[in-house]
């Protein structure tokens, strides 16, 4: 059974569709163990209560140092034994610490079709209004692994959305949730659940039987 921790910062819709996928059965052989938000009013955190899930509040302003709070959020994950964390809206910049000690075991969702409108500096409505400014006819998410560059790790699954003409960035935004977003992340939790990927050369591929 695969030890989830999904570290989040706002409202946790992409967690709300990983307890979905758990408890329907779309993800098997897997469990969250833990929810972590960098932010004490996320309500990500009464998302993961109302599940019977932990929640914990884990927040860079609660420490004297940035590096205190990376050893704090490094402790919380390794005395765990945490299999795999899933970033999932978090806005927290990893530190190096966590990405060398669980490489290959840190996953992303990001609201693009990388490598469009990713890197640092895009995240959340900011996607959006520079793939609607860009004037692009499709957008979409990906679920990648993370490494220590921002949304350069290998990629693991992609879907593509249609971008409407009187599409604002809020509009555009939650269709790629809803039409991308909450459907390959479980899926992706589900390839690695169930041992069916692996990387080589950098690349995410289908094990063979």
């Amino acid at each position: 059974m695969l030890k989830v921790a999904v570290l989040v910062s706002g409202g946790g819709t992409n967690l709300q569709a990983i307890i979905d996928g758990i408890e329907n059965g779309s993800i098997t052989n897997a469990k969250i163990d833990v929810v972590i938000s960098n932010n004490k009013n996320a309500y990500a955190l009464e998302r993961a209560k109302k599940h019977d899930i932990e929640a914990v509040a884990l927040s860079p302003k609660d420490f004297e140092t940035r590096d205190l709070f990376n050893e704090a959020l490094y402790n919380e994950l390794v005395d765990r034994k945490i299999d795999l964390i899933v970033l999932a809206g978090c806005l927290v910049v990893i530190p190096e610490k966590i990405i060398h000690e669980f490489e290959n075991r840190i996953i992303n969702i990001h609201p693009s079709l990388i490598p469009s409108f990713c890197g640092t500096g895009y995240y959340g409505l900011k996607v959006h209004e520079k793939a609607l400014a860009r004037g692009v006819k499709v957008s979409g998410a990906t679920v990648h692994f993370v490494n220590e560059i921002a949304d350069g790790g290998p990629i693991i699954i992609q879907k593509a959305v249609e971008v409407q003409d009187d599409d604002t960035p809020e509009i555009l935004q939650k269709r790629v949730m809803e039409q991308a977003e909450w459907k390959i992340l479980p899926q992706a939790i589900d390839l690695i659940a169930n041992d069916k990927i692996e990387i080589i050369d950098h690349l995410v591929r289908t094990k063979k039987k």
